[in-house]
């Protein structure tokens, strides 16, 4: 009975049970979807909080303004070429693999209503360079209730920065920071034992709105994502992390619990508290933990960028549209444009690949009408990904900087979670 009191495995029966439910009960699957939404909102209420003490006792630590910049640059031009790469590879593998050839799909037998709610939240998304201005927040205190991880992120930046030159007064109040993390990570450790439920709740909405059935009609494309993404995690990531002087396999079973929780939710936002904490866990300073995940929630999200490359050749494919190679590069330049909006919670993938399509006409947005019903579905493996990606990337850059504890790192892991 002691396995029953593992998180992973309580996440694991709630996924099961909910799976369950939505098969034999689909109206009343469909009715639990505050359970998982409740869980998530649970934890977003934690993060602003937890990152503003994170990054700026951190940074405070850290004190050097050109080792802050040294770092920063370190971590968007790995953000870049590995989010390029798994845009890429979402491309040459549409190609090679063709998912939707064969569909036939008339998109003038489509519904148009529904691709235009999400056009409205394509319409709405904002471009890199508005995302880029949107971090300053309108008060300081904006930035931690208005639910932006880069405004949070800005504000901790400046407190840490401004209390590393204020002396013995600067200690002071970082050491309360200090204090109050450790509030906030109790306040975590107390919600995360209702991850069962939430992800109980998720996958019975999951199932019982969308039924397995939407499965086998589209299982070509899912099929196709879920073995890309996990062939990206073990090849591109595992290669990328036995560079780094680490194993792929040893990690991603170290954060078991918080990649369950992930599955059950559909959201890497709802782990991102325990991510931080457990990298710290295996060795990695608290200032390079705080400054790369909060960024690569926005700018680093391998599972999304794959997603979106695919599913566009997808629906071009399915509707009988050839593109030409220049069509495909400019798509990827666009991409790569875009993707950096997207964010950790469900569904962002989803209103991005929207915004893409918007800019780029060749295939048509009514075809989005194809994804509705399976866009849950392919929602968990893209965070999944996401966060597994997010962790490499903190670890390898701790590495880089040399504020990476490797004897720790290799200890931990040998241990397991």
């Amino acid at each position: 009975m002691r396995v029953l009191k593992l998180l992973y495995v309580q996440v694991l029966i709630g996924v099961a049970l909910g799976i369950l439910v939505g098969i034999l009960w689909p109206t009343v699957g469909e009715s639990l979807r505050p359970l998982g939404d409740g869980f998530v909102a649970l934890i977003k209420m934690i993060i602003a909080p937890v990152i503003f003490c994170t990054v700026a006792t951190g940074v405070a630590h850290m004190g050097d303004l050109r080792k802050f910049g040294r770092v920063g640059g370190k971590t968007l031009i790995y953000f870049e070429v590995v989010s390029t790469a798994a845009l890429a590879i979402g491309l040459v593998v549409g190609n090679l693999v063709a998912p939707g050839s064969g569909l036939n799909i008339d998109v003038a037998a489509l519904d148009p209503t529904i691709a235009q709610g999400y056009a409205h939240g394509a319409e709405v998304a904002p471009s890199f360079v508005e995302h880029v201005l949107r971090i300053i927040p309108t008060t300081f205190l904006a930035a931690l209730t208005g639910g932006d991880l880069l405004q949070v992120l800005l504000i901790a930046l400046l407190t840490g920065f401004a209390t590393s030159r204020m002396g013995a007064t600067g200690e002071t109040i970082i050491h309360g920071l200090d204090l109050v993390a450790q509030l906030f990570f109790g306040i975590i450790r107390i919600i995360v034992r209702l991850a069962p439920i939430g992800a109980f709740g998720a996958m019975a909405f999951t199932i019982g709105r969308y039924g397995v059935e939407t499965l086998w009609s589209l299982g070509a494309l899912i099929g196709t994502f879920y073995i890309t993404a996990v062939l990206f995690v073990l090849l591109v990531l595992g290669a990328i992390a036995r560079a780094a002087g680490f194993s792929i396999f040893k990690f991603i079973s170290y954060i078991r619990d918080e990649l369950f929780i992930v599955l059950g939710t559909s959201s890497s936002e709802s782990v991102l508290p325990q991510l931080m904490q457990k990298l710290e866990r295996l060795g990695a300073s608290r200032s390079v933990v705080g400054l790369v995940i909060p960024t690569g929630y926005s700018f680093n999200l391998d599972g999304t960028n794959i997603y979106m490359t695919l599913a566009m050749l997808f629906l071009a494919q399915a509707t009988n549209i050839d593109l030409t190679l220049t069509q495909q590069l400019t798509i990827l330049g666009v991409a790569m444009l875009t993707s950096k909006g997207a964010s950790g919670v469900t569904g962002a993938g989803f209103i991005t690949l929207a915004a893409t399509l918007t800019i780029v006409p060749d295939i048509p947005l009514a075809s989005l009408a194809i994804l509705v019903g399976i866009d849950r579905f392919m929602s968990e493996c893209r965070a999944l990904t996401n966060a597994i990606g997010n962790g490499v990337a903190t670890l390898v850059i701790a590495k880089w900087e040399g504020e990476l504890d490797t004897a720790k790192l290799h200890r931990e892991l040998a241990a397991g979670a």
